[in-house]
């Protein structure tokens, strides 16, 4: 279970690297103090901003073994195509497929939603978020042979940016995120777990391949169009 081969990019080199341009970008725009009011609103200052950012994109990389499900593998050393993304199938020698837990797609995602929710205490709402976007993420994702559970990029992007701020103007940020990457990792991940252990994935990581990139540009671009519209920085929880 400590396979070093567990441990790959979620996405070709090609395609990890527009996101590495997106966070760069970001960064020199927050240096710029153009896009403070965007983290200012989630409620994070910009130090913490770019941990979160950075956090999650060295995290895609290592994948935390949890079991091996049944199932051989019939794909392994691959580029699988989806939706205009091109997925890594990593090169692994096992008799079945490895769940594991992807440290940058499930793991700082879920910690940051906890912080928000407890900060500002948006149990409700962001119940309610999560259960929106689980339940159309899960009727978009589309299970694929040696990746695991895609699902089309911008669909839960717009979804939880429109959602938040009916939900609520001044929380908006927060309930992007919240809900743009919990919702994501449960209705993609979470809920097609018994369909997982027949696509022949070598590796089935809960947050990785197939649904990383959705979650990081969720927690970004989610949190930017909600952040537009937020009338004011949302106020902790007393």
């Amino acid at each position: 279970m400590d396979d070093p081969q567990v441990h790959y990019l979620p996405l070709t080199p090609g395609f990890f690297s527009v996101l590495v341009f997106l966070a760069l970008a970001l960064v020199i725009l927050i240096q710029l103090r153009i896009l403070r009011y965007a983290y200012m609103r989630l409620g994070v200052g910009p130090g913490v901003a770019l941990l979160l950012l950075f956090g999650s994109l060295i995290g895609s990389y290592f994948n935390l073994p949890i079991t091996v499900l049944p199932g051989p593998p019939v794909r392994s050393g691959q580029i699988v195509d989806f939706f205009g993304m091109r997925y890594v199938v990593p090169f692994v020698v096992s008799p079945s497929t490895i769940l594991a837990v992807n440290v940058g797609g499930a793991v700082i995602p879920t910690l940051m939603s906890a912080y928000l929710v407890l900060r500002y205490q948006l149990w409700l709402r962001a119940a309610i978020a999560v259960a929106v976007i689980a339940f159309i993420v899960h009727s978009t994702a589309t299970p694929v042979a040696g990746i695991g559970i895609a699902v089309p990029v911008f669909v839960p992007v717009v979804a939880m940016a429109i959602l938040a701020l009916v939900l609520s103007r001044e929380y908006a940020a927060p309930l992007a995120y919240v809900g743009g990457s919990m919702g994501t990792l449960i209705g993609a991940d979470i809920l097609n777990l018994d369909k997982i252990g027949s696509l022949g994935a070598p590796i089935a990581s809960i947050g990785g391949a197939g649904t990383f990139d959705g979650i990081f540009l969720t927690g970004i671009l989610a949190v930017l169009l909600a952040g537009l519209a937020s009338p004011s920085r949302p106020r902790p929880a007393s």
